[in-house]
């Protein structure tokens, strides 16, 4: 397909800025958002920390669920998993 011009001039650069990027921000609302970072970044901070050194996957969790199918004190339904599976994925329900 073959793209040809409009005739029309092209739109300066400006026109494609975000309205609030050419608007002056107030100050008081700079401020105000600057402090909610700091107040969200510090409380947070704690989190994340704990977060990150947490493991992706908790292994003795792991085990002890495999333990307990091995010993048949969880029941497990092959099917219906699968059927649940399906459905999350957009099979049919």
């Amino acid at each position: 397909m073959k793209i040809t011009s409009t005739g029309l001039p092209a739109l300066p650069a400006t026109a494609t800025t975000p309205i609030q990027e050419t608007l002056p921000a107030h100050p008081a609302q700079t401020a105000l958002r600057a402090e909610a970072s700091e107040h969200q970044s510090t409380v947070l901070q704690p989190a994340q920390a704990a977060l990150r050194a947490m493991p992706e996957i908790d292994e003795a969790k792991v085990a002890a669920l495999r333990d307990a199918l091995a010993r048949g004190e969880v029941k497990f339904d092959a099917a219906k998993l699968a059927g649940l599976i399906a459905r999350y994925h957009g099979g049919r329900e």
